[in-house]
């Protein structure tokens, strides 16, 4: 049995990272799957569900949240190798062959830590591209994307509208910038080690010292003026 792994979002500034591993026979994979960023959302969801609901696919899923991701004795390439390992510790069968999505420059680094964190003994075979060569690693990443998506929808549904989710959508930096005035800090849903959020931070700050300065300044001058007139 084949079985591919493959993650998404690994580099937002909000909310959680997700892998998904399928366990699946080459005919169960439905017709049309691939590369999950080649595919509209709605069609993602389609072969999502038609994956789920064909008995003979088996799929994990690993979930790094924010807290994860901030603490700072790890990094993004350690948790995804660790959330490649937990995704596939939940489907994975002694001598499964599995492939992939490299998560790494070098993909046979990649490979090796995944596999010594697993607890079973598989055969693994890290790749670039994988999503676009193996059509059961494009399954993952059609999993794990739909994952991610719902994931960011129920952020939305908590905070309103919040794009994306990446640094360089206009839509999640109004949100994270709108919540840090209104609320001296980052929400919860956002990856506080990010440099994104660390210039929300700064921003605010200096933009509050600027307007003490200004406030100090305006005191300054009533008080002279006070002095002068009496």
């Amino acid at each position: 049995m084949q079985i591919g792994v493959d993650e998404a979002g690994k580099g937002p500034v909000l909310g959680s990272m997700f892998a998904a591993a399928v366990r699946a026979p080459a005919d169960a994979i439905p017709e049309g799957v691939r590369d999950s960023k080649e595919l509209a959302p709605e069609r993602r969801e389609e072969l999502a569900a038609a994956l789920r609901a064909e008995e003979r696919v088996a799929v994990g899923l690993a979930e790094v949240t924010p807290s994860r991701i901030d603490d700072p004795e790890t990094d993004m390439n350690t948790l995804t190798v660790a959330a490649h390992a937990e995704a596939l510790d939940a489907v994975a069968v002694a001598g499964d062959t599995t492939y992939l999505d490299a998560g790494d420059v070098n993909a046979v680094r990649f490979e090796r830590r995944v596999s010594e964190r697993l607890r079973t003994g598989i055969d693994l075979r890290g790749e670039h591209g994988a999503d676009a060569a193996y059509p059961v690693v494009a399954a993952a990443s059609v999993i794990a994307k739909v994952e991610r998506d719902a994931h960011v929808e129920a952020i939305a549904a908590e905070y309103g509208e919040v794009g994306s989710g990446y640094p360089g959508d206009a839509t999640t930096r109004g949100f994270l910038e709108s919540y840090v005035d209104e609320h001296g800090r980052l929400p919860d849903c956002a990856r506080t080690s990010w440099s994104t959020s660390r210039e929300m931070l700064a921003e605010r700050e200096q933009a509050h010292l600027g307007a003490f300065g200004e406030e100090g300044s305006t005191e300054r001058e009533n008080s002279a003026s006070d002095g002068r007139e009496h």
